[in-house]
């Protein structure tokens, strides 16, 4: 699949991605499926004060080091920080995607992504993408419960 202007699709993604986990990579993977054969991914990484402001709660890794494991990852092309004032359509406006991905916990994300798209009447498809499996550690906030849990025994 070619995108605008005749080059490869490219697909955006975002998230927290704290306590990088099986359930991200495979997120991500199906992020840069939804673009085709080719399609570039390009991954935000939510900001430390975005992820505080939206979540309520801090990070345990900070956003650096969330930016550089994801970036790590064969699937992904390139990982950038969010801004600071979040703002969809700054997003959108820098990146020019053909698609943007959703992860099925992120209902408030989809939501602004589809007004923003609907709005400006751009050309941009958003993919949903499911959860995978229903093993006991596809979160990172289970994971953190999982830990503590061990450390009370």
């Amino acid at each position: 699949m070619v995108g605008k202007a005749g080059k490869k699709k490219v697909v955006l993604a975002s998230g927290t991605f704290d306590l990088l986990h099986f359930g991200h990579v495979k997120y991500l993977e199906e992020a840069k499926k939804a673009g085709g054969k080719n399609a570039e991914l390009i991954v935000i990484v939510a900001r430390d004060s975005t992820v505080e402001k939206r979540k309520g709660k801090k990070t345990v890794m900070p956003e650096d080091q969330r930016r550089s494991l994801v970036e790590s990852l064969k699937v992904v092309d390139e990982a950038i920080l969010g801004f600071e004032d979040f703002s969809i359509d700054k997003v959108i406006e820098k990146i020019n995607p053909d698609v943007i991905a959703v992860g099925h916990d992120q209902g408030g994300i989809e939501r602004e992504v589809r007004k923003a798209v609907a709005e400006k009447k751009l050309n941009v498809q958003v993919a949903k993408i499911g959860r995978f499996g229903k093993k006991e550690l596809n979160s990172s906030s289970k994971i953190m419960r999982k830990i503590v849990e061990s450390f009370k025994r």
